[in-house]
């Protein structure tokens, strides 16, 4: 009779190593990566690209977003646009897109807190803020659109604090979002501007004239981000609104010129 010997037993060995390497290997692998799309209020647009970047290196999931006026990205939302979460520059409208049900519950809440400055890129451009528009002492004044983003709502809180908002209507340049408004700005279309905090935080000429504007000038810019209902089984999608409340985020958003909602994370 036929007795096997060790050799015969060695390719059949070799095979079950082989498959328990396998199986590890395979257990050991991420889920697969996935892609969320972000409609973000255009004053994020920097923090984003950041925060991203470190995204896609922790998870393996990519992002892909569209920046625009927050009005504007809801309007686009409540018509349909493709993206998973709405990260806006306002509280209303993500409680809005809730109480429509194109959000998922109790996923809305304040990712970050924006600042409003006035600024100019020329070096001495004013002394005394408050003076210089009361005195008027510029041909343009840029600020975003009231009616489509909060910036501009915050703007004209200021000017109507200070008592200047009709006395200046004929010299204020409205963009679509505080992005345009910042270009306004940084090509001298205008000399100055309400603007973000955090875009003169992330220009490269670190040079110019900057007013913080005390914050009780404003109503507080609550930032807030909603799941929309697209992204309730997008894995990315999840991954992203736990991601934004993480230490590492909100390092990110303090470093750009916000002050986070969250001081700690889970």
């Amino acid at each position: 009779m036929y007795e096997p010997t060790s050799a015969d037993h060695q390719p059949r060995a070799c095979l079950l190593h082989i498959a328990t390497l396998l199986f590890f290997s395979i257990a050991s692998l991420p889920a697969l990566a996935g892609e969320v799309s972000l409609g973000v209020a255009a004053n994020f647009t920097d923090t984003t690209h950041e925060l991203a970047k470190q995204f896609e290196a922790e998870t393996g999931h990519t992002v892909s977003a569209s920046f625009g006026s927050t009005g504007k990205l809801y309007a686009q939302i409540r018509n349909g646009a493709p993206f998973d979460v709405f990260m806006a520059a306002d509280a209303r409208r993500p409680a809005l897109i809730e109480k429509a049900q194109a959000g998922v519950p109790n996923t809305r809440f304040t990712y970050a807190r924006g600042k409003l400055v006035l600024w100019s890129p020329t070096p001495g451009a004013f002394g005394d803020a408050e003076s210089y528009l009361s005195q008027q002492a510029f041909s343009r004044l840029a600020m975003a659109n009231p009616k489509t983003a909060p910036y501009g709502l915050a703007a004209q809180q200021v000017l109507e604090q200070l008592g200047h908002w009709q006395a200046l209507q004929a010299k204020l340049v409205r963009g679509d979002s505080i992005a345009q408004a910042f270009q306004f700005v940084v090509s001298r279309n205008a000399q100055a501007g309400f603007v973000a905090l955090s875009q003169v935080t992330s220009w490269d000429d670190k040079e110019g004239t900057l007013w913080n504007v005390p914050q009780d000038y404003y109503q507080p810019i609550d930032q807030q981000a909603i799941l929309l209902n697209r992204g309730i089984s997008n894995e990315a999608a999840l991954a992203w609104m736990d991601f934004l409340k993480s230490n590492t985020a909100i390092a990110i958003i303090r470093g750009n010129g916000y002050d986070p909602a969250y001081d700690t994370a889970d």
